[in-house]
């Protein structure tokens, strides 16, 4: 079972460890004899699919999800072992694509428009003197 990541990356199978363990939830009966829960582990440092560049951008991009070089996805969600192995597939070509995805372009810094700039000063005129009404300062009569 190789994992698609896009057209032009392939995770071949025997650079993906699985290991099986008993899962808890639904299930009834089965669920205390069956090794449902799949955990996929994907070592980024020793696979011949991934290139420099990738592995350098996976590595940043996916650092908290990081378990050392190894990137580590545990399903327990269906009742067959079948179907969690065919979701850590998914969401591990999903984490994979994400990560690999190029950087939004950096923001440029604008300076705000000259109407911007007036109505900014002409709300803070009004507020300004809505304020200094308010203040009721007594005359000299009282």
């Amino acid at each position: 079972m190789h994992c698609i990541v896009n057209d032009r990356l392939v995770i071949p199978a025997a650079e993906l460890q699985w290991r099986f363990s008993r899962a808890s939830g639904p299930g009834g009966q089965g669920v205390n004899t069956t090794d449902s829960r799949v955990e996929l582990v994907f070592d980024l440092e020793r696979s011949s699919a991934l290139g420099p560049f990738r592995r350098a951008r996976l590595k940043e991009r996916l650092s908290t999800r990081l378990d050392g070089t190894c990137l580590r996805l545990v399903v327990a969600e269906e009742r067959s072992q079948w179907q969690n192995r065919q979701l850590a597939l998914v969401r591990l070509g999903d984490l994979l694509r994400e990560g690999l995805k190029a950087p939004p372009p950096e923001r440029r810094a604008t300076r705000p428009g000259r109407g911007a700039v007036r109505r900014r000063l002409e709300a803070k005129g009004r507020r300004s003197a809505l304020k200094r009404r308010r203040q009721g300062k007594p005359s000299l009569d009282d």
